[in-house]
């Protein structure tokens, strides 16, 4: 047992701090908030003491759009390199991000699946993963990676690089979307993520295009809800959002270029948006090249679509999206402490940690982790991080993980930062 005494705890339900408690963890769960004693008798079950007087106890943090096989490796690595690379930087990319506190990610696309499994059995640190597998994409689409010498696929259908890879799967009409899904679905996804619209860091399909109709969603939506999960899709403009909402999406990713009636169509039909603070700013990716202007379009509709969100009391996660970027895989924490452009430091901590969670819930039975997370609760999940000082008077503490935390812990055990 670990007891972390005088602490003030974070209240991610009510978004407000409490305590001082001592909190004892015990075989992966929090045991029990008490208030603090000033001679509790020796309890031999207790094998480490940690003061944290001065210090602030919050849930471990979860990133709801991340990509944890493509974070901080170059495109060309995922487009035509070696397997093995991609999978070696991975494991050290995941060792990494539980070193920033992230606990919990959503994968959003990708071949994450053995990376999970070897986390989830001790053989390598790094955070708990909701899997969305290879993320379904259409041809030409934004998940459509071929490369020049791959197009056209041939009467025999010859998979990709990308697709061997299990970073995507091109289907196209719904027998192919149906089948791509329950593919997706039997190698263990936890939700199914599809492409719905142009994208920033694709080279084909510009950023106002739409990808799939209704139908072809459908045949996704179907499967999911037969998994008892759902659907989530990559989309900018109101058209993807509308189409994708019709078809019974139950989560937008993006959604930067969104106008008012669409956004009062997401809280009418209680989707989740899953928003990232993209800025014109020092993290915007890519700075050059033939995307810039499409990043540029993108960002300029950021701090209209979080209005937008707030106006119409739309339910919205944490995501960072990070791809394809060493420096900037490093900044999570930095991109989440940006929210309070919109948000107090309590609102912004609080969809890190209680809404994020919330929404990972949606995938019912097919959750790879039962129990409570993005909570400092009895019963919850031991998923902590303990800051030096206060991030609700101070939020930057979160973007300097190596000098404000003073302990992370994942199901219960303190992670290794050495």
């Amino acid at each position: 047992m670990i007891r972390i005494e005088n602490v003030t705890v974070f209240d991610s339900r009510a978004g407000e701090n409490t305590g001082p408690y001592d909190v004892e963890v015990a075989e992966g769960t929090i045991r029990a908030l008490r208030p603090p004693a000033a001679a509790r008798p020796t309890d031999p079950a207790v094998e480490s003491v940690i003061d944290g007087t001065g210090r602030t106890l919050i849930p471990g943090l979860i990133d709801a759009h991340w990509h944890a096989a493509f974070a901080a490796i170059a495109p060309s690595a995922v487009l035509s390199g070696d397997a093995g690379y991609l999978f070696a930087t991975a494991v050290v990319g995941a060792r990494h991000t539980l070193q920033r506190g992230f606990t919990t990610v959503r994968d959003l696309g990708g071949p994450t699946h053995g990376l999970k499994r070897a986390i989830d059995e001790g053989v390598t640190p790094g955070p708990r993963i909701f899997p969305s597998g290879a993320f379904i994409s259409q041809s030409g689409g934004h998940g459509d990676f071929r490369m020049p010498h791959e197009v056209p696929r041939g009467v025999a259908g010859h998979l990709s690089h990308s697709e061997m890879a299990g970073a995507a799967v091109i289907a196209d009409g719904e027998a192919e979307v149906l089948r791509a899904s329950r593919e997706v679905l039997r190698q263990g996804a936890s939700q199914l993520k599809l492409m719905a619209g142009g994208g920033v860091a694709s080279h084909y399909d510009p950023l106002d295009v739409s990808q799939y109709t209704v139908a072809e969603m459908r045949a996704a939506v179907s499967a999911a809800e037969n998994w008892g999960t759902y659907v989530t899709v990559h989309a900018y403009t109101p058209r993807a959002i509308r189409t994708a909402v019709e078809a019974g999406v139950r989560c937008i990713e993006h959604g930067h270029l969104i106008d008012e009636e669409t956004a009062a169509l997401l809280a009418e039909h209680d989707v989740w948006w899953c928003l990232q603070p993209f800025l014109d700013d020092e993290d915007a990716v890519p700075m050059t090249g033939p995307n810039k202007r499409k990043q540029q379009e993108m960002v300029a509709g950021t701090d209209r679509a979080y209005q937008l969100a707030i106006d119409h009391g739309i339910k919205v996660a944490f995501g960072t999206d990070t791809l394809f970027d060493a420096r900037l895989a490093t900044r999570q924490g930095a991109q989440l402490a940006k929210l309070t452009r919109w948000y107090t430091p309590a609102q912004a901590l609080q969809q890190a940690t209680f809404r994020n969670a919330e929404l990972l819930r949606l995938c019912g039975r097919r959750n790879p982790y039962p129990g409570a997370l993005g909570v400092v609760e009895e019963g919850a999940l031991a998923d902590l991080v303990l800051v030096d000082g206060d991030p609700l008077e101070d939020i930057s503490l979160l973007a300097r993980p190596d000098e404000a935390f003073a302990m992370i812990m994942k199901d219960g055990r303190v992670v290794d930062r050495g």
